[in-house]
C-alpha cells in the first residue's frame, strides 16, 4: 500500500499557497532596481534548495536548478517556477493515478 504523501516515487505536492507565496519572494527581488540584484544573489541559491526540498527526487534536483537558474539570470523572475511545478506534480499524480 501506498503512503498517501507518495505518489509513486514522488512527494507530495506542496501547497498551492506556499509555492505562489515562494513565487512573489522572487519576483519581489526583481521589483526593487539595483537591491534586486543583491537579493537574487541571495535568493537564487535559497529557491534551489527551497524547491528540491519541497519537491524532492529527481524532480525536485532538475527544478531546483532550473530555479536557480531562473532566479540568478536577469529578467527571468516573472517565471513562476514553484507554481509551475506545483500544477505539474498535480497533473503528474492524476495521470498516474488514473492508471
Amino acid at each position: 500500500m501506498k503512503n498517501d504523501k507518495q505518489v509513486g516515487n514522488a512527494k507530495k505536492p506542496p501547497a498551492l499557497a506556499l509555492c505562489i507565496l515562494l513565487d512573489l519572494v522572487g519576483m519581489a527581488t526583481y521589483a526593487i532596481p539595483v537591491l534586486g540584484e543583491f537579493g537574487d544573489v541571495v535568493w537564487a541559491p535559497l529557491s534551489g534548495l527551497i524547491f528540491y526540498r519541497l519537491f524532492g527526487g529527481w524532480r525536485g534536483a532538475i527544478g531546483g536548478l532550473v530555479s536557480f537558474v531562473e532566479e540568478a539570470l536577469p529578467g527571468l523572475d516573472f517565471i513562476p517556477t514553484f507554481t509551475l511545478a506545483w500544477f505539474w506534480q498535480r497533473y503528474d499524480a492524476k495521470r498516474h493515478h488514473a492508471t
